[in-house]
């Protein structure tokens, strides 16, 4: 196979790959209902088993890299693949939730923290110059059209067929994958050998802390100060720990030395705010679309097509036209256009009465999402040497999946507050609704805020006197776009801060074409 068709097939194996590991969360997320009656189980305990599973891959993910570095970023790769082919064979046969917790987010979960840093490490040492930035905007591109699209591809199979096709269909993608493996050249690590257990325990309690934190906060859970200190303390332990034992010469979870890198520094940072604004677009609009409008799996997702459509395109004609203009400029830009996108969306929310009135919005902030997921990875890890990559390849995949679960968690978050705020607020007000009601009103929010259709409303307040139900749906209609206006402020304020760090981007020199050099930290 001559070299072109082998880097071509290789590219969409790899995209294929990150598909997948996108795909599965969100079809886990819309097949809920169906998974909580098929296993007669509870749907707490399968949002507990999706939650262990972000929480184990976030957890081990920079383990995840130094495993990669001493068994070989190829096969750590492989097994990345095969945990999680594991996990979605598991879920097309489980018959119990103890099956979905061992097999899907344990072993899963595991295999999301050594196929990310693997992944990154193979793409950056398979690939040179303008074909790497190409690869970095397809795969990333595969991911964004992944988020987007998954609850669509999830909703349809979940209803018209059954949620285990879908996870069949995930071992059938895997095994796909897998048959091109032998395109895939290993990138050797030439570096020590010897693994940091007190480094790799501070990195499993920092991010399982944080991580675990922001879930039992979007959950309503106690103790979520707590574990987001212990976190923070344990990452601070972690950068203590690192310096003290580079200084003694002594083998090191994670070279200190990559945060010297001003471009890496910033690239990071950038994909955080990146990972933050789409979190919180992924989690206000689906919820407006169903709740608000009430539409369909189905319906919400082809709503959100503009969206992940141009993300999709964008990054690949970034990704193809990568190195006519200066990165800082192509992220900066791509900032902007997210920030004035989600600035239209603020003001539509509660005027739009179907989907496609937020197209124009959702294509330009799809635009300039396109545009960072095109850059970014190249950019952050172009200074990085061959035998530091696996790690840098971590730490940027663990800034991603901790923007990206922040995002989620802090809008989300921010919504139900908002929501049971101006519930009460107007419920206290109401000049119908009883004192007695009134109470009800804000004892049932303060164990229960949940954004609710209408028409679920109407069910719950079957026997109330018409006045009441008349007044509580008034309120309901009034109160749900103002919270998820307010969610809207969490990609629109990382938008910004993006934009302004792009300032920062253009003062730094550009990155130069990735080479098998790199940048050498000792």
């Amino acid at each position: 196979m001559d070299a072109p068709r082998r880097d071509r097939r290789l590219a969409l194996l790899l995209a294929a790959a990150m598909f997948v590991l996108v795909v599965d969360t969100s079809l886990m997320n819309v097949s809920i209902a169906a998974v909580v009656r098929d296993l007669g189980t509870t749907t707490s305990g399968v949002q507990s088993a999706i939650a262990l599973e972000a929480l184990v891959s976030a957890a081990f993910i920079l383990i995840g890299g130094k495993v990669g570095d001493l068994i070989g970023r190829k096969r750590a790769y492989i097994l990345g693949l095969l945990g999680y082919a594991v996990g979605a064979l598991a879920m097309t046969l489980a018959q119990s939730l103890i099956v979905v917790i061992i097999f899907w987010a344990l072993i899963g979960g595991i295999g999301a923290s050594l196929l990310l840093p693997a992944m990154q490490s193979l793409i950056h040492g398979n690939f040179q110059g303008a074909a790497q930035r190409r690869v970095y905007a397809l795969v990333g591109a595969a991911a964004a059209i992944a988020a987007a699209v998954g609850p669509v591809l999830g909703g349809f199979i979940t209803t018209y067929l059954s949620w285990r096709v879908g996870f069949a269909l995930e071992v059938v993608i895997i095994a796909g994958v897998l048959s091109g493996i032998g395109l895939v050249r290993n990138v050797e690590y030439t570096g020590p050998r010897t693994l940091d257990l007190v480094g790799s325990l501070l990195s499993v309690v920092g991010m399982g802390g944080i991580v675990l934190g922001i879930l039992v906060w979007q959950e309503g859970g106690s103790y979520v100060l707590a574990l987001i200190v212990l976190g923070a303390a344990a990452l601070a332990g972690l950068a203590y720990w690192l310096v003290r034992r580079k200084r003694a010469g002594k083998p090191h979870l994670l070279d200190p030395g990559l945060f010297q890198s001003p471009l890496f520094r910033v690239g990071i940072s950038q994909q955080l705010l990146q990972q933050i604004a789409l979190g919180g677009l992924m989690i206000a609009l689906p919820i407006y679309l169903q709740m608000v409008l009430e539409y369909s799996a189905m319906l919400a997702g082809l709503s959100l097509a503009p969206l992940s459509l141009s993300m999709f395109a964008v990054a690949l004609v970034a990704g193809k036209r990568a190195g006519r203009k200066r990165p800082a400029d192509i992220v900066g830009t791509g900032f902007l256009l997210v920030f004035i996108g989600v600035a239209l969306l603020i003001p539509l929310v509660p005027r739009a009465d179907f989907g496609w009135a937020l197209l124009i919005p959702l294509a330009i902030a799809g635009s300039g999402l396109g545009m960072l997921v095109s850059q970014l990875n190249d950019y952050t890890l172009s200074p990085i040497s061959e035998e530091r990559v696996s790690e840098a390849a971590a730490v940027n995949s663990a800034g991603g999946s901790f923007g990206l679960s922040f995002g989620l968690a802090f809008a989300g978050a921010i919504m139900l507050a908002t929501l049971a705020l101006s519930f009460t607020s107007k419920a206290d007000s109401s000049a119908i609704l009883s004192p007695a009601e009134q109470t009800q009103v804000a004892t049932a929010l303060e164990e229960n805020a949940e954004v609710m259709t209408n028409t679920h409303l109407e069910e719950l307040l079957a026997g109330q006197p018409p006045a009441t139900q008349a007044e509580i749906l008034r309120i309901n209609t009034e109160a749900r776009p103002v919270s998820l206006q307010v969610a809207l402020l969490i990609p629109l304020i990382a938008a910004l801060l993006g934009l302004l760090n792009s300032i920062r981007m253009r003062r730094l020199p550009d990155p130069s074409p990735s080479s098998k050099d790199g940048i050498a930290l000792g």
